[in-house]
């Protein structure tokens, strides 16, 4: 008999009789070392000696299993608490957001949330405008000014990593010497409004391998109620 008689079905395998399957297995010990998976389906009465029964091999193959999920459901339990925390920051700071009235209350509440709930070391809001007006706690640029740093501009999407010198130097100012990684924004909504800029001091704190849908969503928030307050006559 040979091995693809007994691993593949075809119409002989009917006139398989239990004596040749055993007589296989006795001449192919080796057998379930290809096939442990059917350990776990056959049932043997448990025998003793020095040899490892079926039964110990059965146990040790379950006992693998259920260690390999409990450490699978222990990661998702952390990630789900990971994920709580981070959704009560977010909501903090959404809320936060929409509470503000002005400029400088948005950029205020930028710099609180990202500096003290997402641990960022320093949160820098730029906006595009041709026409200047009166904020203190943001900077208002004309596009042809930002052309430095017009490659994370035109992206539309969270850039993540480690800067340029020249592009901490525009993004961060006198503190750009300090800034190791960063995040970079960019707040689109119909047109690109402006930059969203978190650094960190930390050089793997932003890494260009992560995700970005929190950054996403904060830039999604952002540019709209940006856009709310600079359609707004109380601007």
């Amino acid at each position: 008999m040979t091995q693809q008689a007994i691993d593949t079905p075809d119409t002989t395998a009917e006139t398989i009789t239990a004596a040749q399957v055993a007589e296989y297995l006795a001449g192919h010990p080796e057998f379930f070392d290809a096939h442990a998976w059917l350990l776990e389906k056959l049932y043997v009465p448990h025998q003793r000696g020095t040899a490892v029964s079926l039964v110990e091999r059965q146990t040790s193959l379950l006992r693998e299993r259920n260690q390999k999920l409990h450490g699978h459901l222990s990661e998702l339990i952390e990630i789900a608490r990971h994920n709580d925390v981070q959704f009560d920051k977010t909501k903090r700071m959404v809320l936060s957001l929409l509470e503000a009235q002005t400029l400088d209350d948005v950029a205020i509440a930028v710099e609180e949330s990202l500096c003290q709930d997402f641990y960022g070391d320093d949160a820098r809001l730029i906006l595009f405008s041709d026409t200047p007006f009166d904020v203190n706690s943001l900077r208002i640029l004309s596009r042809a000014d930002c052309s430095l740093v017009q490659p994370l501009i035109e992206t539309s999407l969270p850039s993540c990593g480690q800067l340029s010198e020249a592009m901490n130097r525009f993004l961060f100012q006198e503190n750009a010497a300090r800034i190791q990684s960063a995040a970079v924004v960019p707040l689109v909504k119909g047109e690109t409004l402006g930059l969203l800029a978190i650094g960190s001091f930390d050089p793997d704190y932003f890494q260009s391998s992560q995700g970005t849908l929190f950054l996403s969503y904060v830039g999604e928030v952002l540019s709209r109620i940006v856009m709310h307050i600079l359609e707004s006559p109380r601007r």
